[in-house]
């Protein structure tokens, strides 16, 4: 009976062994990812989960690339350069009604702040009317300047918007007060207001989020595995950023997500959340914004976007 038993342990052993083995073949299998991230808060868990080598630990390798502007990273993806990329439902739109199939993995805990400079004394949405604001074209950051508007009953018209594609220019612009006000990503937007500009109302307000993290439809296809080890280290970075003290990762991120100096003191973080697919509202919306721009041809659905890689 006891040598029975010794060979039923013996054969546990062995099977557990070969698992791990297994296990670690399997990663040695996968693939590097490029990622296109942005100088924003949506892109800090990538940064992290590189930094503090979570990556790493599921047997992944993830090449960041960093953007400055919406068009230099969407180009990017286009050419073959990235298979995937930090960014919003709208570029998804775009890159859809083009003719390049890409998909939507997850949302972000990104947000978009309306901000007036200080020269000009702004302190309401309304006060803005006949004024200089800033926005990108076409992306993001002009639809959540549309919401606000909207919400305010004002016309679009009601501002005069101003086309600075790349965000440290809008911010700078915004500091020497060339600008009434602008709409930025975080960090962006608390590093203007430490300086003395002032937050007006944002996206976390009208209780929008139509930031994203996306794939071409080949990569969603060919390399689950891969996608699924992204997202273990993502998570682990959320956890890391949720749960440890500002002083013991603030300088990296500061230095590794490009955001300027100030941002040390200034940057305010979100209470980021695990890898979780986007509402259907926040698709539906975007869709509609774009399509009565007439900036798409096709009334989108919320398939069409989203694909669920996190529950397979």
């Amino acid at each position: 009976m006891k040598k029975y038993a010794l060979l039923i342990m013996t054969m546990l052993l062995v099977g557990l062994l070969a698992g791990c083995g297994g296990q670690q073949e399997a990663k040695k299998d996968l693939q590097p990812l490029t990622i296109g991230l942005m100088p924003d808060t949506d892109s800090l868990p990538f940064i992290i989960a590189q930094e503090k080598g979570y990556f790493k630990e599921e047997g992944l390798e993830v090449n960041i690339q960093q953007y400055k502007s919406a068009m230099d990273r969407d180009s990017a993806l286009q050419s073959g350069n990235l298979d995937g990329a930090i960014s919003d439902m709208l570029a998804v739109a775009f890159a859809k009604d083009g003719g390049f199939n890409v998909k939507v993995t997850s949302f972000t805990d990104g947000s978009y702040k309306l901000i007036a400079s200080k020269q000009s004394g702004a302190k309401s949405v309304a006060d803005l009317k006949g004024q200089d604001v800033a926005v990108s074209r076409n992306t993001i950051i002009e639809y959540v300047t549309d919401q606000i508007l909207a919400k305010e009953n004002l016309p679009e018209d009601s501002i005069n918007k101003v086309i600075i594609p790349q965000i440290p220019t809008r911010l700078e612009m915004l500091q020497n007060g060339k600008l009434a006000a602008a709409t930025l990503p975080e960090p962006m937007a608390s590093i203007a207001v430490h300086n003395g500009c002032t937050f007006v109302t944002g996206s976390d307000e009208l209780g929008i989020n139509p930031g994203v993290i996306m794939f071409t439809a080949k990569t969603t296809n060919d390399r689950r595995a891969e996608i699924a080890a992204m997202y273990r280290a993502y998570n682990k970075a959320v956890d890391y950023l949720n749960n440890t003290p500002r002083d013991e990762y603030i300088d990296l991120i500061v230095e590794k997500g490009g955001f300027p100096p100030t941002a040390k003191e200034a940057l305010k973080l979100p209470e980021y959340h695990h890898a979780t697919l986007p509402k259907e509202s926040d698709v539906v919306d975007c869709v509609k914004w774009l399509k009565s721009k007439e900036l798409i041809k096709k009334n989108y659905t919320y398939a069409d976007f989203v694909v669920d890689v996190l529950n397979k």
